[in-house]
């Protein structure tokens, strides 16, 4: 695998444009669970259709983008949030329709063309054990910066990406007016936070809305009461030569994305993150119960 990622990434930054065919689609995925079900359910969905797929699956987020404004990829589905704010540095709060409506705009003048967005949206929220919902009475974002302030003596977990981020760790606290000590703050690996947090290592985790184990761990999504967070809605994005080449590609992927929602990704997420099914078997499952192959 290290040795295929790093031909990927000396392809993805070569910068050379290979011409699209009809017929023949590049599908890239990112590296963890949901879009490895994503990246399955289109290969087979498109291998159904006579499509001649080569899928590129567990690729990291900004290597598996620049690939596909490269040519090497020619189809991968992007969160819009993911766009607008890491590749197209915008950072004003949007709505999610205005968030799908800009990088529509912007990356089409890359070559890129947003389909129809799905109901799924992966956004990052905080979670917390319902027992300690229940206990506590925290269940905004709001209820949580208070508790804090009011020094409960609150611990978190959260990936490193997040800590950093932009539209992070700390543009949270300054947008709810708390403050979170370092000491207070255990950053680990993300399939780590839920183990962590389930276990009550910790009080709060951050979690992806669409992630099977909120529900199968009884946590419980704070809302974020002053729409923080921007919207991270699953949508594929297809190279403007690929569609050309095949132009009833993209009522075909509408279709798909018509029957994806944040429920129908929670479940599948489960069932392989929590039910340890494979993601083959997952996603020909529902493929075949949507009469899609």
């Amino acid at each position: 695998m290290k040795t295929l990622m790093t031909a990927l990434t000396g392809l993805a930054l070569a910068g050379t444009v290979a011409s699209a065919s009809a017929n023949e689609v590049v599908v890239g995925g990112k590296n963890f669970t949901e879009q490895q079900i994503i990246a399955s359910l289109t290969t087979q969905y498109l291998e159904g259709l006579d499509y001649d797929v080569e899928k590129r699956a567990g690729m990291g987020s900004a290597v598996l983008r620049q690939a596909q404004e490269n040519g090497q990829i020619d189809l991968y589905w992007e969160y819009t949030g993911t766009s607008l704010i890491n590749y197209n540095d915008v950072t004003e709060s949007l709505s999610a329709d205005e968030t799908y409506q800009r990088v529509k705009e912007l990356d089409g003048e890359k070559g890129l063309v947003w389909l129809e967005p799905s109901a799924a949206n992966n956004t990052y929220a905080l979670a917390m054990r319902q027992a300690s919902v229940e206990e506590t009475g925290i269940q905004t974002l709001s209820d949580l910066a208070a508790a804090v302030n009011d020094e409960k003596g609150l611990s978190f977990a959260m990936n490193a990406e997040f800590y950093a981020r932009e539209d992070g760790w700390r543009p949270l606290q300054q947008a709810y007016d708390f403050r979170v000590g370092r000491s207070d703050v255990k950053r680990m690996d993300s399939g780590l936070v839920y183990q962590a947090l389930r276990d009550a290592q910790v009080d709060v985790g951050l979690v992806f809305a669409t992630d099977g184990r909120i529900p199968a761990f009884d946590f419980v999504v704070l809302e974020d009461d002053q729409n923080f967070f921007p919207a991270y809605a699953l949508t594929p994005v297809v190279r403007e030569e690929t569609l050309a080449a095949n132009p009833e590609l993209e009522g075909q992927m509408n279709a798909l994305s018509s029957l994806l929602d944040d429920e129908t990704m929670a479940t599948l997420n489960a069932r392989v993150d929590v039910e340890r099914e494979t993601i083959e078997d997952v996603a020909e499952s529902f493929l075949k119960d949507n009469d899609l192959l």
